[in-house]
């Protein structure tokens, strides 16, 4: 019995249809297709938009930061403190004005006395002999640096007790009060001479002495006693004898 030898043994004939090799490669369109895909990838920052729970990628990471980068730039910015406007600028020079109103105030009261202003608002001598009160009497000259240094603490006892005692400025060298200069015996300026309400000197006080000294001798006259607790002390003083003697302008000056 002859046998039938098939001229394809291995079968090939069943597998030409699995391989389309040669209409696969030779496809232009399939080729676009691709390189269409591969565009569209390359372009794409997440090819999962519906999946929520994917993390983002290294590339989307540096592409998102330089965004954080601005937006804390703008919020640095934008927090910077701002310039003070009118109103604050009126307020600060208004405080300053009243802080170097106080100041000078302060100083004015402290340290800005001077003879001139004491002059000014002393009770004349002839007065202060009549209105039955206790006096006390300064004399003094304007170039006399002791008066000067003294001026602020004598006017401090006369606020206090301008009520109860009258204050005198005697000018030496205004040639009126030569008398006055030989009856108290002034030597020295400042001197101080302490008269009770009869006009009778009870003491004095020269040159530069504590404010105590001055206080306390007013304090007794105010109070009525018959003597000061310091009837006779001299501290540094200006020679009287140095005085520069002028002619009076004004015969009922008593300065």
């Amino acid at each position: 019995m002859a046998r039938l030898i098939s001229p394809n043994p291995i079968a090939l004939h069943r597998f030409r249809p699995c391989f389309p090799i040669t209409r696969f490669t030779a496809n232009p369109q399939h080729r676009r297709i691709n390189t269409r895909k591969f565009q569209t990838l390359a372009c794409q920052t997440n090819p999962n938009l519906d999946q929520k729970d994917v993390p983002p990628t290294e590339q989307e990471k540096l592409v998102v930061e330089p965004t954080t980068v601005n937006t804390q730039t703008t919020t640095t910015t934008s927090s910077l403190p701002q310039l003070p406007n009118k109103d604050v600028n009126n307020k600060i020079a208004l405080v300053s004005t009243l802080a170097a109103l106080g100041l000078f105030l302060f100083a004015r009261l402290d340290f800005g006395v001077s003879l001139k202003d004491l002059s000014a608002f002393a009770v004349p001598y002839e007065e202060a002999l009549s209105n039955g009160k206790p006096t006390v009497v300064e004399f003094y000259a304007d170039w006399c640096e002791v008066c000067r240094e003294l001026a602020p603490d004598v006017y401090k006892v006369e606020q206090q007790y301008k009520d109860q005692v009258n204050f005198v400025m005697l000018n030496v060298d205004n040639t009126k009060w030569e008398q006055e200069l030989d009856e108290f015996g002034v030597e020295g300026i400042p001197h101080f001479a302490f008269l009770d309400k009869q006009g009778n000197e009870e003491g004095n006080v020269v040159g530069r002495l504590p404010r105590q000294y001055l206080l306390e001798n007013v304090d007794a006259l105010a109070r009525g006693q018959a003597s000061v607790p310091h009837a006779r002390v001299v501290g540094q003083y200006s020679s009287a004898e140095t005085r520069k003697v002028h002619q009076v302008v004004d015969p009922r000056s008593h300065g």
